[in-house]
């Protein structure tokens, strides 16, 4: 049947799709979704940017935890302990308000996400049998828009329903285990004799120039990213007649997000992976000042379009620019690049909750946000100008 068959790139897509979805919807962004009534009923805003940068130091640490595993079968292991914490941690969630296990299990579900995403992304890429790599792998990374959708969707009917946050973080987990049994089963490879695995060693030599300002630049996206990834729904309910809006323009993000990246690699394959990361940082940065320029809704919709539109697919931008950069190892640079992220991931929340408390508004912290970004783009413009590696299309 060709949906079980580990070796047809459908298969191997639709499992990498379904990691995501669990890996990067369920143990992240339905916490985004469900923050403004967790805010109403349970949490504080303080404790929510505690909760949301505990989560990206688990991403961090599982980012740099993936640049040492050496090889393929080592890899699939990880991937799925990653995928069973995600599913474990977000049950947790539905079962206790206990403030120490809450830390916990976010700290857990960055970590699985990490391995959802940077290795499952690498085992996807390795597995693929293509002669464009690019145009599938803008495949796999629509399910980051897809991971948003469906698990908005699942926590609308879980409310539509008659259940709580609770009850939605739970029937998420029951959906995320059933999904990370098909995409443990498909992304595997088969058994080698020890001596014929293929070891991948630590190589200094592939941190060029260029490599490093990715690194930099895209410490800045993670900051970018990151504030509307967390309070997005909050912001726009804050707005001066939006309340009640905000989940209309997360659930916009999804929507945008899931032909985002087919959309930007196919522009990076023609005009080159530098320019385009550069037209969507732009992008991205005028959808982080709508917010504090318009309380109109319809502006705000496309500040949620363009947020879901750029952040998606810049991440699959940046992962397959470095996969490419690295050869034959791009879980190496993939790591190392989703290291610098999450830093930037876990300082953005930081700062945020501090400005927010001090000014009562978003506004501060989204200006930040955005200068942080256009350093990214001068970054990259830089090394555009100035390197080689910045001139290469996507093949």
């Amino acid at each position: 049947m060709p949906p079980f068959n580990r070796k047809s790139n459908t298969s191997i897509l639709l499992a990498g799709i379904l990691a995501l979805v669990v890996g990067v919807g369920v143990a992240r962004f339905v916490f985004t979704s469900l923050l403004p009534t967790m805010l109403e009923e349970s949490i504080s805003i303080a404790f929510a940017g505690v909760l949301a940068s505990i989560n990206y130091l688990g991403y961090l640490s599982g980012s740099i935890f993936s640049i040492f595993i050496k090889d393929i079968h080592s890899k699939v292991r990880y991937f799925r302990f990653g995928l069973c914490l995600c599913v474990i941690s977000s049950f947790v969630l539905g079962i206790t308000e206990n403030s120490i296990i809450w830390v916990i299990a976010r700290l857990f579900a960055g970590f699985g996400a990490a391995m959802a995403l940077v290795v499952g992304s690498s085992i996807v890429m390795l597995k693929l049998k293509s002669t464009n790599k690019t145009k599938a792998m803008g495949i796999h990374f629509s399910g980051l828009g897809f991971s948003i959708l469906i698990t908005d969707l699942v926590m609308r009917g879980v409310f539509y329903s008659g259940g709580d946050w609770k009850d939605a973080w739970l029937i998420l987990a029951i959906i995320g285990a059933f999904l990370s049994c098909y995409s443990a089963y498909v992304l595997r490879f088969d058994k080698q004799p020890t001596n014929e695995v293929v070891k991948h060693k630590l190589d200094k030599s592939l941190f060029s120039p260029m490599v490093i300002i990715l690194i930099l630049a895209y410490f800045t996206e993670g900051v970018g990213m990151v504030v509307q990834a967390t309070f997005l729904p909050d912001i726009v309910n804050s707005l001066e007649g939006l309340k009640g809006y905000g989940g209309y323009v997360w659930l916009a993000v999804g929507i945008a997000g899931i032909p985002s990246c087919i959309i930007w690699m196919r522009l990076a394959h023609r005009f080159g992976s530098i320019n385009i990361m550069i037209v969507a940082m732009l992008l991205q940065i005028v959808g982080i000042l709508i917010p504090t320029l318009s309380s109109n809704i319809v502006m705000n919709l496309i500040s949620g379009l363009l947020f879901g539109a750029t952040f998606i697919g810049l991440v699959a931008l940046f992962m397959n620019f470095g996969g490419q950069l690295s050869n034959k190892n791009p879980v190496f640079i993939m790591g190392a690049i989703t290291s610098a992220y999450g830093v930037g991931q876990i300082t953005a929340p930081l700062y945020s909750v501090a400005l927010i408390k001090q000014f009562d508004t978003y506004n501060p912290a989204l200006y930040l946000t955005a200068i942080i970004v256009a350093c990214g783009i001068f970054m990259l413009t830089y090394a555009k100008l100035n390197f080689k590696e910045a001139k290469l299309c996507m093949q």
